[in-house]
């Protein structure tokens, strides 16, 4: 089992954050690992509503790896997204405070469970998650600030 937790604040209401991050089809804007993320259920961009479903490809270490997420929370200020495979359950849950005026603190927890003979590689690649997750806390606010920008009135 593999845990990694980082936090950062950026320069965007929450609303604004929340919006932009629960469609997880930008996880590719935002997330170093992923190549291709596709909704399953509708058009990109349409509206997220819990229950909602992804086709995600990332690679890591070299090799491609396909999961289905599906956003399990909705909240005001939590996104719980849950992507699965046959070796794998894999969940990121970003938290959202305000802070002063016009920004966001951002909690992300990712949370990486091998299934199978997988788990013995689970101590090998704890490195490599911490590396994404120092990595995240640069892409990730990089990718709300333009979001922010873009959706200013």
């Amino acid at each position: 089992m593999v845990d990694v937790r980082r936090s950062f604040t950026v320069p965007c209401p929450l609303d604004r954050v929340v919006e932009y991050l629960a469609d997880f089809s930008r996880a590719k804007e935002w997330d170093p690992g992923t190549r291709e993320c596709t909704p399953a259920d509708g058009p990109a961009g349409a509206t997220v509503t819990r229950g909602a479903r992804w086709h995600n490809v990332s690679e890591f270490r070299g090799r491609r790896t396909e999961l289905m997420y599906r956003l399990d929370v909705k909240e005001p200020d939590r996104l719980v997204f849950v992507g699965t495979n046959r070796t794998a359950v894999s969940t990121d849950d970003l938290t959202f405070r305000a802070e002063g005026e016009g920004a966001t603190r951002i909690t992300y927890h990712a949370h990486i469970r091998f299934k199978g003979i997988a788990r013995l590689a689970d101590p090998f690649l704890r490195r490599e998650f911490e590396r994404l997750g120092d990595e995240i806390t640069r892409t990730m606010p990089r990718a709300v600030l333009a979001h922010c920008g873009d959706a200013a009135p």
